[in-house]
């Protein structure tokens, strides 16, 4: 089965919507800056979204409020989304469609928030009584919400691969004719919790991001917004793009480490490779994890080396966007998808000095060339892994 893909959008550090984001890439210009996230003395680099804190929700949605929902909302803002949304609710029914969103932290900094403005007495402040803001479903709940669908509603936290995986999960249920069509996406707003928590784990680096050079030292943490209308192929006759295999793993090696063999990636790839119904060799461009710590840049380019050649071209575009998390499935996705439609791969920013001692190498500058079928991986603690491959509609 193969899924058309409608409208989609993203948000990031990089830019608000699809245009910003395509003069980032073209221009390759990073959207990081240095922390300056308030209360926060951590001295690193973050991708975060201009000016979200004045974002508005609308009246009606205001008891949802926190960062992470005005990202949700802002992000629903771009590319003509609510639009394509309403169409599509007019024209198979709201009940039709469903709604699966991917998130690492969901509003913990809401919560942050509420737990440091406690009343002398230690209660929470009435406005912080928050019940659906507390929450992991909260993105699912406020998309929901902000766009009138009454399909089922799911919301995805499998650390980094969260907001790729609802693509495999909206496959299944259009499959099953749960639904004829679903909005998904991912959304993940910059916290202490994460900031902090990452820190511990001494994978937050002071520097610039470097994916797959041999002086990288760590990520930068960023946040963002993206989505895309799933669909039967019939119910979308103008799509560009289809989704046309995923596949998914659990290699449970660590907590926090991929297995050293690459076992889970390869699993993940083979598997989506294996839905599409399409070689390795075919794939024109794969998009990386590509996080820049250590680990996992050598683990993903062992895996690489073990199902394609050097004339697949890949890359990682973390150093533009920062690596946001439960979102970073959606966003590169969308970067993806982008690469696919205007013909350039994104080269890898800040890889200057290329690990000499890893069995795959990536594009380092832009490459202009067209792209026929493309992959994107998105790899998370505990050994969640999720790949996608997509192609043209009209292939």
């Amino acid at each position: 089965m193969r899924l058309a893909i409608g409208q989609y959008t993203a948000t990031s550090a990089a830019g608000t919507g699809l245009v910003e984001m395509r003069e980032a890439i073209h221009e390759r210009r990073s959207g990081l800056r240095r922390n300056d996230l308030e209360a926060c003395d951590l001295d690193t680099w973050i991708g975060r979204v201009a000016n979200l804190e004045e974002v508005a929700l609308p009246d009606s949605l205001t008891y949802l409020h926190s960062r992470n929902n005005q990202l949700a909302w802002l992000g629903l803002q771009q590319d003509g989304m609510l639009d394509a949304i309403a169409e599509l609710k007019q024209r198979i029914g709201s009940d039709r469609v469903g709604v699966i969103i991917g998130t690492s932290t969901s509003s913990i900094a809401r919560t942050e928030e509420a737990y440091a403005n406690l009343l002398p007495s230690g209660a929470m402040p009435p406005e912080y009584c928050q019940p659906e803001v507390h929450n992991l479903h909260s993105p699912g709940i406020f998309v929901s919400e902000a766009t009138g669908l009454e399909g089922p509603s799911m919301t995805i936290s499998t650390a980094c691969s969260s907001s790729a995986k609802v693509f495999a999960s909206a496959m299944r249920w259009i499959s099953h004719g749960l639904v004829d069509a679903v909005l998904v996406g991912g959304v993940d707003s910059l916290c202490m919790s994460i900031l902090y928590g990452f820190n511990s784990l001494e994978l937050v680096s002071p520097d610039l991001c470097r994916p797959f050079d041999e002086r990288r030292n760590g990520i930068n943490i960023g946040e963002s917004c993206g989505y895309a209308i799933l669909a039967k192929e019939d119910m979308i006759t103008d799509a560009q793009f289809s989704l046309l295999g995923y596949g998914e793993s659990s290699d449970a090696y660590h907590m926090s480490h991929p297995h050293p063999d690459g076992k889970g990636a390869v699993l993940a790839m083979s598997q989506a490779l294996d839905r599409a119904g399409i070689a390795p060799n075919v794939i024109d461009y794969i998009n990386l994890h590509g996080t820049a710590s250590q680990a996992n840049d050598r683990i993903e380019a062992l895996a690489l080396a073990q199902l394609f050649s050097e004339h697949t071209l890949a890359s990682s575009t973390k150093a533009w966007t920062g690596h946001a998390l439960g979102a970073a499935g959606i966003l590169e996705a969308v970067i993806t998808l982008e690469a696919m439609r205007y013909g350039i791969v994104p080269g890898t920013l800040n890889c200057d000095q290329p690990d000499p001692d890893f069995a795959f190498h990536v594009v380092r500058e832009n490459v202009q060339r067209p792209l026929r079928y493309a992959m994107t991986n998105s790899f998370g603690f505990g050994g969640n892994n999720a790949t996608l491959v997509f192609g043209h509609a009209d292939d």
